[in-house]
C-alpha cells in the first residue's frame, strides 16, 4: 500500500496555462503528469524535472537547449514538444499526450511479438530516430521505456501492425550526460541496451542508437534482453565482450533474415553497423518485405474471413495483397527513395514474360506450367480450407471456470488444461478472501485459444488500512499523512501540555497501527501549547499564605495533611510542582505538615530523679531536675500521659 502524501502538484495550474490533473509516472529525473491546456483546450504531457537535478546549472542548461532543439523536430513518430518553462525553479517541458501505453508494457504483457509486429513497429521508431539523426541529434536511450505505442486507427492497439508508434525522451539522456562529464564511472544509458562504446570510452554517435535498437529488436522477438547479470556494470561489459546471439537460437522458427539484421545492428565494431538509424530502416523494410512475400500460408491465415469450409476458397486468394502492403502503400516519411517507382512484383520478377504459342516447344512449356500452376492453386485452395476452420474453430475451446477458486487452485486447474495464468492487481473485497478468483478475461465458457493465457483478479481481502503514528507530527503534516492512508482527519478538542508545542499532535483516536475501513474518521488531539496561569512555589511556606497566594491566581486549593519534622502547618510539597502551566480552576494539591509526632510522658513519680533524667532523654525529651537531684521525684510537669512534641522539657520536682 503507498502511504505517502498526495502529490502536491495534482490540481496546480502551471504558469497561469497548464492544469495537472494526474501523475502519468515517475522516473529517475523526472516526473510525467497529464495536464490540460487552458488556453487551447487539450490534453497535454508536461514532465517536471526533479528538484535533486534543478541545482545542477550545467543540466539545467542543456536540458533547455535541447528541448529547443527537438520541439524543432517535427515528425510523426517523434513526440512533439510544445513549450517549455520554470515552475517554482524546477524546468518543465510541455509534450504531446499519447493515448496508449509504452512498448515495455506491452512486452511485460504479451512476453514477445512475432516477426511482422516486431518489424512494424521498429519502421516508425527508426523513421523517428532517423529524423533526429540528419537533425545532428542522437538518442542515447533507446529502450522499450521510452517507445510510445499509440491507439491504432483501426481501433485499440491490439493490431500492432496498425498501431502509430513514437519515440520520447530526445535530448535527456544527452543533458544529463554534459551535467555529469567528471563524474567516474558514469555511464549514461540502460545497460540492457547499451553499446559497446558507451561502456569503453564514452563516446556516442548515431552508430550506438543503432546498436541499442538491435537490442530492442531482440528483445521482441525473443521476450528478453541478451545479457543479464548480478550488477549493472557486469551487463554492461558483456556489451563489450560478447556478439549478440541470435534471435532464433532463443525462439525456434524465427527466419535466418532477422537474425541477419539484428547481427548487423549490433556489431560490436561501430564501423562494421549501419550508419545510422535511416540505413537501419532501409533494410528493416527489406527485410519485411521479403517475409511478406515468404510467408503466403501466414498471409492467408490472417485474412480469412470466418466462413464454413464449403465456401469457395479461391476467392480468398485476392486477400494476399492487404496483408503485407506494397512498398507503395507506406505513408511517404516511411518510403525509401526507389520505392515510389517500383511495384512489389516488377522488383521480385523483373515483368511478366510475352504468353508462348501453343503448338510450339515454348507452348507445350506452358501447357505443364498451366498445369504446375493449377495444382499450385489446389494446394492452396485445400491449405486455406483447412486454414479457416483451424482458424475459425479448430484451434479453439471454451475457456474454464476460476472464479471462486483459491489462487492455487486456478494454477493447478490451469496447468493440467494447458492455459497460462496473468494476473493483474487484484481489488479489494469485503466478503471475498485473500487470493480467491474474483473475476476473469475471458469468463468461462467464451471462446480460447487453446494453450492461451487468461487474465485472472484476485481478491486482496477487505480494504483496510493501518493509523499512521501522526504523533509528535505538526497538524497539517499529520492530515496529509492519514488522508494518504484513505483515512479522514477530524480534530479533536486541543490540550494544554508543558512537553508538546503548540500545534503538534499529541494523540489519535484510534491509536497508531490499528487497522480501519477507507474513509474512516480518526480524531487527533493538538497540543494548545503551555497553559495560561504559571503554578508558583509555596513550598515551605505557612498554609494560610500558600492557600491565599494561589487562591488570588484562581486555582483550588486542596490540603492533605502529613507527618513531619516540619513544623506544623507548613506546606511540606506540591502537585503540580513550580513552574508547571495550569488553567483557571484547576486544582492544586499541597501537602501539609502536621508537626513532629506527639510523645506521651511518663508517670516518673517516686523514681530516683537521675534515673528518671535518663529515662527522659530516651525518649527524646529533656529533664529539668529541682531542689534535690539525688532525691526521689514527688511531682512533674506536664503530668503523666500528656502527648508532648519531642524535646519537650519536663520538670521534674526531686525531695
Amino acid at each position: 500500500m503507498d502511504t505517502t502524501v498526495a502529490d502536491t502538484l495534482i490540481g496546480t495550474t502551471i504558469d497561469g496555462r497548464y492544469r495537472i490533473t494526474g501523475r502519468v509516472a515517475r522516473g529517475g529525473m523526472a516526473t510525467v503528469y497529464t495536464a490540460v491546456d487552458d488556453r487551447l483546450e487539450r490534453t497535454v504531457a508536461l514532465k517536471i524535472i526533479h528538484p535533486s537535478q534543478a541545482t545542477n546549472v550545467h543540466f539545467v542548461d542543456r536540458f533547455t537547449d535541447e528541448a529547443k532543439t527537438i520541439a524543432r523536430l517535427t515528425h510523426p513518430n517523434v513526440v512533439a514538444v510544445y513549450d517549455q518553462g520554470r515552475h517554482q525553479g524546477l524546468p518543465y517541458l510541455v509534450m504531446e499526450y499519447v493515448q496508449g501505453r509504452t512498448l515495455r508494457d506491452l512486452l511485460t504483457q504479451r512476453r514477445r511479438l512475432n516477426p511482422v509486429e516486431a518489424l512494424a513497429i521498429l519502421e516508425q521508431m527508426l523513421a523517428a530516430i532517423a529524423a533526429a539523426h540528419r537533425a545532428g541529434l542522437v538518442h542515447r536511450d533507446v529502450k522499450p521505456e521510452n517507445v510510445l505505442v499509440a491507439e491504432a486507427p483501426s481501433g485499440g492497439i491490439a493490431n500492432l501492425v496498425d498501431s502509430v508508434v513514437k519515440v520520447a525522451d530526445f535530448g535527456l539522456a544527452r543533458a544529463v550526460e554534459a551535467s555529469t562529464e567528471g563524474d567516474s564511472g558514469q555511464l549514461m544509458a540502460t545497460v540492457a541496451y547499451v553499446a559497446p562504446e558507451l561502456v569503453t570510452d564514452g563516446h556516442a554517435d548515431a552508430r550506438t542508437d543503432v546498436y541499442s535498437a538491435g537490442i530492442v529488436l531482440f528483445e521482441m522477438l525473443t521476450g528478453k534482453v541478451p545479457y543479464d547479470g548480478g550488477e549493472p556494470v557486469e551487463v554492461a561489459w558483456q556489451h563489450v565482450d560478447n556478439d549478440v546471439p541470435a534471435p532464433s537460437s532463443i525462439v525456434k522458427g524465427l527466419p535466418t533474415v532477422l537474425d541477419d539484421l539484428v547481427a548487423r545492428a549490433t556489431r560490436r565494431d561501430p564501423g562494421a553497423r549501419p550508419t545510422d538509424a535511416g540505413a537501419l530502416l532501409a533494410e528493416v523494410q527489406v527485410v519485411r518485405d521479403d517475409l511478406g512475400a515468404a510467408n503466403v500460408e501466414t498471409a492467408l491465415l490472417r485474412q480469412v474471413p470466418a466462413r464454413p469450409p464449403a465456401a469457395d476458397a479461391t476467392a480468398l486468394v485476392p486477400a494476399l495483397t492487404s496483408v503485407y502492403p506494397a512498398a507503395a502503400d507506406r505513408p511517404t516519411w516511411a518510403r525509401l527513395p526507389e520505392q515510389g517507382a517500383r511495384t512489389r512484383g516488377q522488383r521480385r520478377r523483373g515483368g511478366s514474360p510475352p504468353p508462348p504459342f501453343p503448338d510450339t516447344p515454348a507452348g507445350r512449356f506452358g501447357d505443364r506450367r498451366r498445369l504446375f500452376l493449377i495444382a499450385a492453386v489446389s494446394l492452396m485452395v485445400l491449405t486455406v480450407v483447412f486454414s479457416t476452420w483451424w482458424v475459425t474453430a479448430g484451434r479453439y475451446t471454451d475457456a474454464p471456470q476460476f472464479v471462486n477458486m483459491t489462487r492455487a487452485q486456478a494454477e493447478q486447474e490451469a496447468s493440467g488444461k494447458g492455459f497460462s495464468l496473468l494476473f493483474d492487481d487484484g481489488r479489494y473485497d469485503e466478503t471475498v478472501p485473500k487470493d480467491v478468483v474474483l473475476a476473469q478475461d475471458p469468463p468461462a465458457e467464451k471462446r480460447l485459444v487453446k494453450g492461451g493465457s487468461l487474465t485472472l483478479t484476485l481478491s486482496l481481502g477487505p480494504e483496510r488500512y493501518p493509523v499512521p503514528d501522526v504523533v509528535g507530527m505538526e497538524k497539517a503534516a499529520a492530515k496529509g499523512e492519514l488522508e494518504s492512508a484513505k483515512l479522514k482527519f477530524k480534530e479533536g478538542t486541543g490540550k494544554y501540555s508543558d512537553e508538546v508545542a503548540q500545534g503538534v499532535v499529541i494523540s489519535t483516536d484510534p491509536k497508531a497501527g490499528e487497522s480501519l475501513k477507507p474513509g474512516t474518521t480518526v480524531t487527533v488531539v493538538v497540543s494548545k501549547g503551555k497553559a495560561p496561569i504559571t503554578v508558583p512555589d509555596v513550598k515551605g511556606k505557612n498554609i494560610n499564605d500558600a492557600r491565599n497566594e494561589l487562591q488570588s491566581r484562581g486555582l483550588v486549593v486542596v490540603e492533605q495533611y502529613k507527618d513531619s519534622d516540619q513544623p506544623a502547618d507548613t506546606v511540606i510539597g506540591q502537585s503540580p510542582g513550580a513552574g508547571t502551566g495550569a488553567e483557571k480552576d484547576d486544582e492544586i494539591k499541597l501537602d501539609v505538615s502536621k508537626g513532629p509526632p506527639q510523645i506521651p510522658v511518663p508517670d516518673l513519680t517516686n523514681q530516683p530523679c537521675q534515673q528518671a533524667a535518663q529515662a527522659l532523654q530516651g525518649m527524646n525529651l529533656r529533664a529539668r531536675l529541682n531542689f534535690n537531684p539525688n532525691g526521689l521525684v514527688r511531682q512533674q510537669n506536664p503530668p503523666p500521659n500528656t502527648p508532648v512534641p519531642p524535646q519537650t522539657e519536663v520538670v521534674l520536682n526531686c525531695l
